[in-house]
């Protein structure tokens, strides 16, 4: 990659350790990104959810509107941290677009999935518990599958490598999104076997 020249310079001793290549070390960290990405992802997927159904879209176009809002938000999260520390906008573009598009897609694919299996759960709107149950344990589930998709892309020196090797880390913080999915992973959990069982 090329050299950047920010505001923002990174010395020598601007000191953030190399990445893991195994172990739970690498888990760690691969938990961290996939937990950083899952929160713009559900942001624009929540978002979009929420328009498309409200406002009557078919599946195809509430899913369609979630996915375009589910990058947006997943590459802004990323983005905004470079930017205040002074780096480029094109410079952070590839950064964000290397870090999160293969992760987003996943997810994206996942709990798309996931909500469309779910019968009813489309149709069911935004003041259903189904439509809540479903999405949160979609979204948990999205990200559970992109977790070994983000270590393998970690090991590589891809993915959220990209964006530790500017050595700017933003972003909520990686035990309270931690906490709100287990949260979610619970709620969905729960309404969607209260769904089966009676």
């Amino acid at each position: 990659m090329p050299a950047v020249t920010t505001d923002h310079t990174m010395s020598a001793d601007h000191a953030h350790q190399a990445l893991p290549t195994e172990g739970s070390a690498l888990t760690g960290v691969a938990l961290s990104a996939t937990l950083h990405c899952l929160t713009g992802c559900a942001i624009g997927e929540v978002t979009g959810m929420v328009i498309g159904t409200a406002l009557g879209f078919s599946n195809l176009g509430t899913i369609a509107l979630a996915v375009g809002l589910a990058f947006l938000f997943g590459y802004t999260l990323t983005s905004l941290p470079l930017l205040r520390a002074g780096f480029a906008v094109a410079v952070v573009i590839p950064i964000a677009l290397a870090s999160d598009t293969l992760s987003i897609a996943v997810m994206e694919i996942v709990d798309n999935g996931i909500m469309l299996a779910v019968p009813g759960a489309m149709e069911a709107g935004v003041g259903s518990v189904l439509f809540w149950g479903s999405l949160s344990f979609a979204l948990v589930v999205a990200g559970l599958v992109a977790l070994p998709v983000n270590r393998w892309l970690i090991a590589r020196g891809k993915g959220h490598a990209a964006v530790h090797a500017t050595g700017v880390h933003g972003g909520p913080p990686v035990r309270v999104v931690g906490a709100i999915a287990v949260l979610l992973a619970i709620f969905g959990t729960t309404v969607l076997a209260i769904e089966v069982l009676v």
